[in-house]
């Protein structure tokens, strides 16, 4: 298995960013993404400090992973599904590898789209899981679903089918694009309520069906900054992560930058806090932090 001495998560500003201080400084760095976020789509960058002329949001994250290509950095088009600690660093769990790293920097842009489903918050930590590493194990010999139609959602039923009693993927009414395994059920109708008050009970189908589950995982689309907080125990408030001003989390090694913690959604402030939360790691990977 590849090991580095960090993995940053999103390869757009504050990511980069992030990444270009690390490589500098001489550390082996993987740079992990399917996009580059909401700038991607913008047609016009003007204010942003050192532009002759006004540049598109594409050519601007090109520019960027030019940069951290030229240093060394390994840019990655994947998915990233899943990370785990342990003692010694983490393992960065992506849809077609995994590798170890020292410390990890989360970049992955603004929260992730979210799904409206009655019960579903008020289930939180009482039968809703997003995490089936950290929670498998409770529900051992037991009913779960997986809300999700993709390789996020794949990851999940991938943990749980061998532990769980049987394994239902709920698609919500989205086409599975992974390829589940055919001992697990795959439902396409819409959710409409969880069941249950102390704990999950079932699961209601918006065509009145119920569907028999004491544990529910949601792995909807991507895993966004959000869902791999919740994977790793850290603090979130109104779906983002919380950091201190060296854009440290409260697990040692994990830093976060950019849209998915709380502050103004600007590619400035985006590459300001990628530099800060490299530097961070920098001084961490040095025994420093």
């Amino acid at each position: 298995m590849v090991k580095k001495d960090a993995v940053i998560i999103g390869t757009g500003p504050a990511g980069i960013s992030a990444s270009l201080y690390l490589l500098r400084a001489g550390f082996s760095v993987m740079i992990v993404g399917m996009d580059g976020s909401a700038l991607e789509k913008a047609e016009k960058i003007e204010n942003y400090y050192g532009l002759a002329h006004p540049v598109s949001g594409r050519e601007l994250l090109e520019t960027g992973r030019k940069q951290a290509a030229a240093l060394g950095g390994e840019l990655v088009h994947d998915e990233v599904v899943g990370i785990v600690w342990h003692d010694g660093g983490f393992t960065v769990s992506m849809s077609r590898q995994k590798t170890d790293t020292r410390s990890v920097v989360i970049a992955t842009g603004s929260p992730r789209r979210s799904v409206k489903i009655e019960n579903l918050a008020e289930l939180e930590g009482r039968g809703v899981s997003y995490c089936a590493v950290c929670d498998a194990f409770f529900y051992r010999g037991r009913e779960v679903a997986v809300l999700g139609a993709g390789e996020y959602a794949l990851h999940e039923v991938t943990e749980l089918v061998d532990i769980a009693s049987h394994v239902t993927v709920l698609t919500n009414g989205e086409e599975p694009t992974a390829p589940f395994p055919g001992r697990v059920a795959v439902i396409k109708t819409p959710v409409k309520r969880l069941l249950g008050a102390d704990g999950l009970e079932g699961i209601l189908l918006s065509d009145g069906r119920r569907i028999p589950a004491e544990g529910l995982f949601v792995a909807l689309g991507s895993a966004g900054g959000s869902d791999l907080a919740k994977k790793l125990g850290l603090a979130l408030v109104n779906n983002k992560i919380v950091v201190d001003r060296s854009m440290a989390t409260a697990l040692p090694g994990v830093f976060a930058a950019g849209d998915c913690i709380d502050g103004i959604q600007q590619v400035a402030t985006a590459v300001a806090e990628g530099a800060v939360a490299g530097m961070s790691a920098i001084r961490f990977l040095r025994g420093k932090g």
